[in-house]
Parts: structure tokens; C-alpha cells; sequence
């Protein structure tokens, strides 16, 4: 691969995930990991720190829903990042699991992996559940499960508008942003992106939905949300300031007092990889979500 001969400090799987993501074309358009460059093209790559960055093991908190030999499941909260990078170094979950585990910044498993075990994400603003392996081998198979989308995922959100659908689909592929390279988009080009979603409850201006997504791209729920017309409360950078037309002043504070995404990884589930055991694990709303929640159902807007 061209990139590996540039970024040596790089994975192929990282390299690869960024050209998927469209941060790496080929003279200015996007391209598959398995294009074959040509004579005098021009590669231009927007690259952030990597995932390779060396970490500390810090002693923060961590709110375990369970934990054997193998695995943990963590109820990670909003505001927390969960791998360095982009400028941020330190006071990441990545850095806490190293911590509880016992990991220190010169073991062996860390120089192979620097992940600790982390094998998916959540935004920094979204809270709930995220799975972390132990050992190499339990994370080669629950990072199989998710890539053969036998994990379950369901999430939680509180989206702007009366979505009139009980439930539905949104299938539609996703790239990063040809305009903004922080954000990512819809595209016709991009990796294929699907999400289900189903109606908790409705209100005049907002609609709580369950969704489960069914492929893992980044910012998938917030993008695909969006698309639809019905971004996600709190999320500055896709909503469209649309937090700022609540109509309520006393609502419309309170979501920007909310300093994150009413987006919660509310329940998971999947395989053991040693006993084979399916197993789910549940999170609860946080409590910032339910005074939000209340106070709508209570105005009835």
C-alpha cells in the first residue's frame, strides 16, 4: 500500500479506514482502499494524531456494568473522550481501562495494541455502553463480531421535529465531507451506512427514537439524522442550529446548558468469546438526559 510506505507509524487497518472515510484521495476525488495509483496522480491525505500515540494509564473512574477475566463492559458518560488523539493526550477512557487493568505504558500487549482492548467508539458527547477486551485474543474476536455485525447496538435520541413514521430505515452511505473534513456526510461514494429506528414517544417539536445501527461509520446516527431532517438535540455541529429555534426559553436554555448530544448507547449485546454465551447489558438514561426529557413531557412541546 502507497500510505504504509509514507505513515510507518500508521496501521494498514488505520491507513485503510481513513481512505474509506474519504480523508485520503486521489487528485481531489475519492477512491477505494484497493485503488491502484497510476503514474502522475496526486494523493492529498488529512491526517490527525494517530491512534499509535504513546498513553498513560490514569486513575479515572469508571462506571462497570461488568467485568470477568476476558472482557468489561463500560457506561462510558458524555465529555468523555475515549482513545487519545487530535490533540487530546490524556483523561480518555483508554486511559482509565489502562489504569484498572493494571497496563503500564511499557507492557507488552500495549506496545502490540495501544488500544488496551478498546475495539469500537462513541462519541465524546454521547454516553452508554462500549465493550473492552483484555488480552489480544478476546479482542481479535469481539473486533470479528463487530466486523461480521453479529454485536448489537441500540441507542437512545432525542431528535428535533415530529417524526411521522413509527419506524423505518435509513440506508444511505456516508463519507467524510468534501467541504468540511471534520464533519462527515451522506454520499453517494462513501461506505455503505445503515440504521433502523423505531418511535418511543412524540411531542409536538422533538421525537425520542430507538435506533439500531447495523454498521459502525463514524458519526453514523448524528449524520443519518440529520439527513432525514431530524438531527439529534444538542449536536451543535449537524443540527443545523435548529437547538436555537425551540420555541420554550426555558427548554431552549436547558439544551444549551446540556453541553452534549441527547444521544445515549443504551443497550449491547454480544457473544462471550470464550464461553460463547450471548449476553446483553443495559445502561440507563443519564440524569442530565431525564431533567431534559421531564421537563418536555411536562410542557408537552
Amino acid at each position: 500500500m502507497f500510505l504504509s510506505s509514507k505513515f510507518e507509524d500508521r496501521s494498514r487497518s488505520s491507513l485503510k479506514k481513513l481512505i474509506d472515510e474519504g480523508a485520503a484521495m486521489v487528485d481531489g476525488g475519492h477512491v477505494k482502499s484497493s485503488y491502484k495509483l497510476r503514474a502522475g496522480e496526486k494523493v492529498s491525505v488529512e491526517i490527525g494524531a494517530s491512534d499509535d500515540d504513546r498513553f498513560e494509564p490514569e486513575n479515572i473512574p469508571l462506571d462497570i456494568v461488568f467485568e470477568d477475566e476476558y472482557l468489561a463492559v463500560i457506561n462510558k458518560p458524555a465529555g468523555m473522550v475515549v482513545h487519545p488523539g487530535a490533540g487530546v493526550s490524556g483523561g480518555t477512557l483508554a486511559n482509565a481501562v489502562a489504569y484498572h487493568f493494571g497496563l503500564s505504558a511499557e507492557s507488552t500487549d500495549q506496545k502490540k495494541n495501544n488500544r488496551v482492548g478498546i475495539v469500537h467508539r462513541l462519541d465524546r458527547e454521547t454516553s452508554g455502553l462500549i465493550v473492552v477486551a483484555k488480552n489480544e485474543i478476546t479482542q481479535d474476536r469481539l473486533s470479528e463480531q463487530f466486523a461480521s455485525r453479529k454485536v448489537s447496538k441500540s441507542y437512545v435520541a432525542l431528535v428535533h421535529g415530529f417524526v411521522r413514521r413509527l419506524n423505518g430505515k435509513i440506508d444511505a452511505p456516508i463519507a467524510r465531507a468534501r467541504k468540511n473534513r471534520v464533519k462527515m456526510a451522506v454520499d453517494k461514494n462513501g461506505r455503505n451506512a445503515l440504521t433502523f429506528y423505531k418511535v418511543r414517544q412524540r411531542f409536538e417539536r422533538f421525537t425520542l427514537l430507538d435506533l439500531d445501527i447495523r454498521t459502525g461509520r463514524t458519526h453514523q446516527i448524528r449524520v443519518h439524522t440529520a439527513y432525514i431532517k431530524h438531527p439529534v438535540v444538542g449536536d451543535t455541529v449537524y443540527n443545523e442550529g435548529r437547538d436555537n429555534t425551540i420555541p420554550d426559553p426555558q427548554v431552549k436554555k436547558a439544551v444549551r446548558e446540556l453541553g452534549r448530544f441527547f444521544l445515549h448507547s443504551e443497550k449491547l449485546e454480544i457473544t462471550h468469546p470464550v464461553t460463547k454465551e450471548r449476553m446483553s447489558f443495559e445502561a440507563p438514561l443519564p440524569e442530565e438526559l431525564v431533567g431534559l426529557l421531564t421537563m418536555i413531557r411536562e410542557k408537552a412541546l
